[in-house]
Formats: C-alpha cells, structure tokens, sequence
C-alpha cells in the first residue's frame, strides 16, 4: 500500500504577520467545518480537509497504463503568521474489482484511489517521484496550487509581500512496511523549487505522515529561503549597512520560525532525525544564522565605534 502527496510552500502575500483570528478566517475554506490551531510552540492554523474526486492514469515508470479512481484530501496550514502550504494527499489500494464502480463506493472511502488493472507498487512509488505530471496522469501539486491561490486571494491581505521567494514543492511517497522493520528516508532536491522523497515505514496513519512531510516541506523552503537572502546580501562586497538591510526580511521574518519537528508524530521522529544527521537541515541552518548574526554584531560595533570612539 503507498501513500502519495505533494506539499507547496511559499510566503503568505501579506506585508506583516497576519493574527490568528485572520488565520482562521483566511483558512475556513469549508464551510461549517472547523479551522483546527495552536498558538504553542509557534502559531499555526489548517483548514479543513476538502476531498477531491479524481479518475486518471497513474504515473509509472514502467509507462504501463494504470488507471486510478477515488479521493484525494487536501488542506491549507499557516505556520507563524507569513508561511502558506497547499497539501494534496491520498492512499493508493488495489481495487475490489477489475473495473469502475459507481462514485458513492469511492465517495465512502475518503483519501483513498483504488487501482484498476494490474499495477506493481514500486512502479507507481518510482513513477510519482520521478515523473512530471502531465494529463491525464494524477496531478496532485495542481491541486495544492489551487488550495494555496484559493487562500492568497481572500479578503484580508494587502498583496504586499515583505520580499519575493518562489513556492517550493515537495513531492513524496510512501511504503507502508510490516512492523518491525527498518525506516528508510531517501530525500533530494531535484532543481530550485521541487523536492521529492520516498520513505519506507510501518506507520499505518495517512494523515500523520501527511504532517511530517508538511513540516519538512516548510523547514526545507526555510532554509531554501535563508540560503537565497544571504547569498542576496552580497556579504562582503559593499557597504555593512546596504549588506544589513539585504538581511533584514530574514531577521525580521524567518528566523524565530525554525522548529522542526514541533508538531510531527513520534513514530515518525526517526525519520526527521536521519534528516539531521544528513543532509543536516539544523547544522546549515544554525551556519546562516551564526553568520547572519555576525554582520550584525560587527555593523553594530562598526557605528558604536564611529559615536564613541575606540571600543575596547
């Protein structure tokens, strides 16, 4: 059984932090259905899951023809404020039967795209990661695309962005395994904007899954971010207080949003920490900040020393 999803991730168009209450407002995107939130250890808000019913090819390698039928869930979050996230996921299973069956059948199963025709598992977890999307194949980013445009487009937001930084997406697959055994991540970053990963483990609950690739997806467009600003500064090459004013969106925007793993099931713990140890997200993370810092402390003592006179 495979779980398949893509994640975008990108600035929310407003100039300033948006308050929870317009969190929520902006995230009620079914109506009657609740806009779950936290304020702990950071804020953030997800709107309701929406289903959509989909009935189209299903990439594979192999280009064997595989037709898929059901639901996918998809969901909008707002993490800090400023960060927007679009996911679209759902669980791939083989089909009671060897041809369509009525929409109530797939309607009663939510989150789930039954398989019509012989189809081999690591032939779709392969096709997913490493095929474009492209019609009449599953297309789950178009649908996070048009979750994230749905939310940029409320009432509410000024369309003024504190700085530009295109979406990322996260493209991602996973093999549910029998207890017992090993977890296994593979990550990579395939251009500037798409991630794809494929992760082997027993955990047997879609939607938890569907939390910790959402949080390594906002993690990675953090430091995707962080990496963008600083090289963007220019450091080194001009005057100290041009050099500080290239680095301010990401002193006054990103920084205190850095918490991996704050709200990822535990089960699932093993997974972020292979991610620390390679490729290392908080070691690179912690080397911009450190450097960041340090044009600011040397700006500083740089003018102390023009007002006061020699700094001992």
């Amino acid at each position: 059984m495979l779980t398949l999803g893509e994640v975008h991730t990108g600035l929310l168009q407003n100039s300033t932090s948006v308050p929870q209450a317009t969190s929520l407002r902006l995230l009620a995107l079914v109506l009657g259905e609740r806009v779950r939130h936290s304020s702990r250890p950071i804020a953030y808000a997800v709107s309701p899951e929406r289903l959509t019913g989909v009935d189209c090819r299903l990439p594979t390698v192999s280009k064997a023809r595989v037709r898929g039928v059901g639901t996918v869930v998809s969901r909008a979050a707002i993490t800090g404020g400023h960060v927007l996230q679009g996911s679209t996921f759902t669980r791939v299973v083989k089909g009671e039967a060897d041809r369509r069956l009525p929409w109530s059948h797939y309607m009663s199963r939510p989150g789930v795209v039954e398989t019509i025709g012989k189809a081999d598992q690591q032939d779709l977890a392969d096709g997913f990661v490493e095929t474009k999307p492209a019609l009449p194949n599953l297309d789950l980013g178009a649908i996070s695309d048009r979750v994230m445009d749905e939310v940029q487009v409320a009432e509410g937001l000024d369309r003024r962005p504190p700085f530009r930084m295109a979406r990322t997406r996260l493209r991602w697959v996973v093999a549910h395994t029998s207890p017992g055994r090993h977890s296994r991540i593979r990550f990579s970053i395939d251009n500037d904007t798409l991630r794809t990963i494929a992760v082997e483990i027993d955990v047997d609950d879609p939607r938890a899954v569907a939390a910790f690739c959402e949080d390594l997806a906002l993690h990675d467009w953090l430091l995707t971010t962080l990496l963008d600003i600083v090289e963007r500064s220019r450091i080194g090459d001009g005057s100290r207080d041009r050099v500080i004013d290239r680095l301010r969106p990401a002193i006054d925007y990103l920084l205190h949003l850095w918490m991996p793993a704050a709200r990822v099931d535990e089960a699932l713990l093993p997974l972020w920490e292979s991610l620390e140890r390679r490729p290392g997200f908080t070691k690179q993370w912690q080397a911009l900040v450190n450097r960041i810092r340090d044009q600011v402390a040397v700006s500083a003592v740089t003018r102390l020393s023009g007002i006061g006179g020699q700094v001992v």
